[in-house]
Order: structure tokens, then C-alpha cells, then sequence
């Protein structure tokens, strides 16, 4: 087995926006929050931090600002996946230029190509840096598109390509992956941190996290100390508000619960919108019953 970036919960943060871009005063609250409450990894630029709406230089920007403000005391590692090949070149080289431990690399979306092609995309973007991968599988994202294990199996053999970051829910499939090759897999999705971990798996890439960093962290604490009642009973009384923060499409539940909790989150980017008023009530309870509280000072 690679050794891992990291063991146990890495936070798929939010991106905090004001109306004009990104309020970095809250990003610095949010960081050092993760540090202080035990998070164990902080995944930047990623789905949850809605980087589909950020223009390069404000990309760019998240990365850096993160990198500095964590001072390697928690691993970042940096989304920089495109459905361009050249475009996900430049911005993990640049990822890498300021001191990111590692990037995360989506499958290619809109025009997919094939498994030939994936592996060609993932290898070219490889071969241009020297940090660890995570590959990120998620094809409901991505028109469909995912891994087979025939290219896992081929992109595990570059020395880069560290870890998968495993989306699809699929444990037959996460268990092939344990099989077959030596990567390191994440659980992508919050309700089968145990599951996976169960398979081998090193942790979560959590939205879950950006609420319950210590929670999260303890989930997987105890599964890889041992104390696996522990660790499941704790994954089992989360696993409602688990699913609530799901209940509309990623990150527009997990931003209103944060901006219901105090966290100033600030707004969602288009397209992108408000909550339904029903299924915000519907996460507000889970949200009291959880007995949920704003963790910044």
C-alpha cells in the first residue's frame, strides 16, 4: 500500500463568499477551526467549495491563501480536476508550485472520453508534478463517467497516483479497488465512512466534517484504533443528518446549515440556489436534534 496523504477526516471545505468574491477572514476561521477541532486533512477547491463557479485567479487564490494559512500543520491538498487536459495541467502545477501536499483530480465531465482517454488525462496531468493524487470518482458529477479497475489497476502503477476518492457508493466496487490495486481509498461519501474503512479504506473526504470536524474525526479515530462499537455507533447516530445534508444537491444543504449555525458562510453561487423552504425546515430539525452548535469562538 502508498503511503497516505492522510488518515482519517479530510474536510471538503466550503468556499465562504461574499456578494464580490471570497471572504477570506472567514476561510482563515474556518481553517484554523479544522486544526483546532482535529480535522485531519483540508480538501480545498473541491465540489463542496463550489469551484465550478471560480474564475482561475480566484481559484488560484483559495489554493495559496489555504496552503499559507494551514502552514503545514494539516496536509492541503487541492482540487484542480478539468474537462481540460492542459487547463487541470496548469492548475496543478501551479497547486504544487505553492506548496500543496497533494491534488484531487475529477474525471473529466461534459465531453468524457473513454477509458483510453481517461487514462491519458490522468497520466499527462501525473507526469507534470511529483505530489500525490487522489483520483475522484463520483459519475453522477461527470456525465456518467468513471473508473474501471482495468485503469485503476493501469494508473496505480504510476508512482504519483496515490489514492481514490471513492463516490459512487458502490461497496462491491470499493472492495475490487482494495483487491486489485495498492491505492488508497477514501470513502467520498459521508454514509459509508465505516463501510469503507471496514474495506481497508484510510478515512472520509467529508462534507459532514464542515459542521462535525470532531465527530467526523473521532468516527475514524476509533475504527482505526480499534474501537469499532465505538466507531460505529458514532457513524450510526450521525447518519440522519448525514442524509439531510443530502437532501438537495451538494453543497446548497451543507452552506444553509452552516449559515444557520452562525458560520457566515455567505451565499451560494449560481446555478446554485436557495433551499426549497420544506427541505430547509426538514435540515433545521436534523439540525436540533443532532443538537448541532457553532463551533467558531
Amino acid at each position: 500500500m502508498k503511503k497516505p496523504i492522510f488518515t482519517g477526516s479530510g474536510v471538503a471545505i466550503i468556499t465562504p463568499f461574499t456578494e464580490d468574491g471570497v471572504n477570506y477572514n472567514k476561510m482563515s476561521e474556518l481553517i484554523e477551526m479544522h486544526i483546532a477541532l482535529g480535522t485531519d486533512a483540508i480538501i480545498v477547491c473541491g465540489t463542496t467549495g463550489e469551484s465550478a463557479t471560480m474564475p482561475d485567479e480566484e481559484h488560484k487564490e483559495v489554493i495559496r491563501f489555504t496552503v499559507e494559512k494551514a502552514a503545514g500543520r494539516i496536509p492541503v491538498i487541492a482540487g484542480t480536476g478539468s474537462n481540460d487536459t492542459a487547463h487541470a495541467v496548469e492548475l496543478s502545477k501551479y497547486a504544487e508550485s505553492v506548496g500543496a501536499d497533494g491534488l484531487l483530480i475529477v474525471t473529466p465531465y461534459y465531453n468524457k472520453t473513454t477509458q483510453k482517454g481517461l487514462y491519458a488525462h490522468i497520466k499527462l496531468i501525473a507526469d507534470s508534478v511529483k505530489i500525490p493524487i487522489i483520483l475522484y470518482n463520483i459519475p453522477s458529477r461527470t456525465g456518467g463517467l468513471g473508473f474501471k479497475i482495468e485503469t485503476l489497476k493501469k494508473l496505480a502503477e504510476l508512482p504519483n497516483i496515490n489514492a481514490i476518492k471513492e463516490a459512487t457508493g458502490d461497496l462491491a466496487f470499493v472492495a475490487e479497488i482494495a483487491a486489485e490495486t495498492d491505492l488508497n481509498i477514501y470513502a467520498g461519501n459521508d454514509d459509508i465512512i465505516v463501510p469503507v474503512m471496514s474495506l481497508g479504506g484510510k478515512g472520509v473526504i467529508s462534507v459532514l466534517a464542515n459542521i462535525l470536524p470532531k465527530e467526523t474525526h473521532d468516527i475514524c479515530a476509533l475504527f482505526e484504533s480499534g474501537e469499532l462499537a465505538k466507531s460505529r455507533e458514532l457513524f450510526l447516530n450521525h447518519l440522519d443528518l448525514i442524509h439531510k445534508l443530502f437532501i438537495e444537491v451538494n453543497p446548497i444543504p451543507i452552506k444553509t446549515a452552516m449559515n444557520m449555525l452562525g458560520y457566515d458562510a455567505g451565499p451560494l453561487r449560481m446555478p446554485l440556489c436557495d433551499m426549497e423552504d420544506g427541505n430547509k425546515a426538514v435540515l433545521e430539525a436534523a439540525l436540533k436534534n443532532m443538537n448541532v452548535g457553532c463551533k467558531l469562538n
